[in-house]
C-alpha cells in the first residue's frame, strides 16, 4: 500500500485519578497518535511512553520530534507491503520504539481497514474473547487496597498485578495474601531494585505469586538471571525485552518464566508477534501489557492478546477506570466477567473523538506539509 498521508500529534489524556508506580506518579497520560492514509482509507496507531523518561528511556515529546524529524519522513509515499517493510524503511534510527510502534501500529490498521478484515483476524488470533485481568497501583494505605481488590474479586477477575515498590512492599503482600489465600496475584516491580535484595524477593516465594514482573533495571538480563536461579517464583521480563533479539538472550541465560510484551515498547505489532513467535518456539508462555493507552492502543493490544501463546489475563481494561470519556471510541468495556472480545469490524475497531482529540492534542505534525493560502 502507498502512504499518501500521514498526520502525527502528541495528545495529554488526563486520568480520573493519579497512577502510582515505582518510578513516579501521573495524574496525565502523554501519547502519540498516527494516522496513516492510502487513498481514502486511514488507519491509526498508538503508542504511550508517558510524559516523563521514567518507564523507558523514551517520552511522548521525544517520540514527536523523532516521528517528525526522522521517522514520517521516510514512510511518505513509499509502497509499503508488509510489517517487516515497514520496519526496514525504520532501521536507520537506533532505539525510538515507541516512536516506531506509532507508525507500526497504523500500518497494521490500515492494512486490516484495506483487507476488510478484523485485525486480530490478521493477526493471525485464534479467538476473538481474551481473558484480562486488574491492576493496582500504591495507594493510600494498605487498607484501602484491600476495599479496592475486594471489588475486583467479586466482579470476577481472574488475576490481580499489585504495583510493588520500596516502603510497599513485603508487609502490602503479606496482608494483601492473608485477606485472599487462592487469587492469582503477581506483583510489578518496575526495575526498582537490585541483587542487593536477593533475600527479600526469597521472601517473596512464600506467597504463592504467578510471577515477580521486572524486579532489577530497565535494560538487564544478566542479574535477572541470577535472580531467578535463587527463586522459586517465576521472573516476568518486561521492560528488558525490548526486541526479538533480548527474547531470544534471556530465554538462552535462563534469565525469566514469563515475558510481557507492550507493543509500543517493542516497536509495534510486527516485532510483538515475532517475540510472541520466539517465545512458543522456546516454550516461555507470554501476557499482553499496556500503558494506559486510549481505546485506539487498546484495541490494538487486545488483537494481540487473541495469539495462542499469551497464557495470562492481559493487561487491558475497561475504558472508565482510568479516562472520562476515553479519547477514542468506542470505550473498552468487558464482555463478561474478567473477558474482553476484539471487534469483528475491520481494523482495530477504535478511532479518536474527533472533537476531543482537538482539545488535546498538544503537537501536530502533518504529511505532505501543507500550501499556505
Amino acid at each position: 500500500m502507498r502512504i499518501d498521508s500521514i498526520e502525527i500529534r502528541r495528545v495529554s489524556m488526563p486520568l480520573v485519578y493519579p497512577f502510582r508506580t515505582a518510578f513516579g506518579n501521573d495524574a496525565v497520560i502523554e501519547s502519540i497518535l498516527v494516522c496513516l492514509r492510502s487513498g481514502k482509507v486511514c488507519g491509526w496507531g498508538e503508542a504511550t511512553p508517558w510524559q516523563t523518561p521514567g518507564y523507558s528511556p523514551e517520552f511522548a515529546a521525544g517520540a514527536f520530534l523523532a516521528l517528525r524529524e526522522f521517522l514520517a519522513p521516510r514512510l511518505i509515499g513509499q509502497d509499503v507491503r508488509t510489517g517487516a517493510d515497514l520496519q526496514r524503511l525504520l532501521a536507520h534510527v537506533k532505539g525510538n520504539n515507541f516512536a516506531k510502534a506509532a507508525l507500526d501500529l497504523a500500518w497494521w490498521d490500515l492494512a486490516a481497514r484495506l483487507q476488510a478484515k478484523p485485525l486480530w483476524r490478521l493477526l493471525g488470533g485464534v479467538s476473538p474473547t481474551v481473558d484480562v485481568g486488574a491492576d493496582f497501583g500504591i495507594m493510600e494505605s494498605v487498607e484501602d487496597l484491600l476495599r479496592t481488590i475486594e471489588g475486583a474479586v467479586h466482579a470476577g477477575f481472574k488475576r490481580i498485578k499489585l504495583k510493588y515498590r520500596p516502603g510497599w512492599d513485603l508487609a502490602m503482600v503479606a496482608a494483601v495474601r492473608q485477606r485472599f489465600p487462592t487469587q492469582v496475584f503477581h506483583v510489578d516491580c518496575n526495575s526498582a531494585y537490585t541483587l542487593a535484595d536477593v533475600e527479600m524477593f526469597k521472601q517473596l516465594d512464600r506467597f504463592g505469586l504467578a510471577m515477580i514482573e521486572q524486579p532489577l533495571m530497565h535494560d538487564d538480563l544478566l542479574d535477572h538471571a541470577a535472580l531467578q536461579a535463587q527463586l522459586k517464583t517465576p521472573i516476568c521480563l518486561d521492560e528488558s525485552i525490548s526486541s526479538a533479539d533480548k527474547a531470544r538472550q534471556a530465554i538462552a541465560i535462563k534469565a525469566c518464566g514469563w515475558i510481557n510484551i507492550k507493543p509500543g515498547r517493542v516497536g509495534g505489532l510486527t516485532n510483538a508477534v515475532a517475540i510472541h513467535n520466539l517465545c512458543q518456539q522456546a516454550g516461555i508462555p507470554c501476557w499482553v501489557g499496556g500503558m494506559l493507552e486510549s481505546a485506539v492502543g487498546a484495541s490494538h493490544c487486545l488483537a494481540l492478546a487473541t495469539l495462542p501463546n499469551f497464557k495470562y489475563p492481559a493487561d487491558v481494561f475497561p475504558s472508565e477506570r482510568f479516562f472520562a470519556p476515553d479519547l477514542s471510541e468506542p470505550p473498552m468495556a468487558l464482555c463478561a466477567p474478567s473477558r474482553m472480545r476484539a471487534p469483528a469490524t475491520p481494523g482495530c475497531g477504535a478511532e479518536p473523538n474527533a472533537d476531543r482529540l482537538e482539545k488535546q492534542t498538544l503537537d501536530l505534525a502533518v504529511w505532505p506539509t501543507p500550501r499556505p493560502c
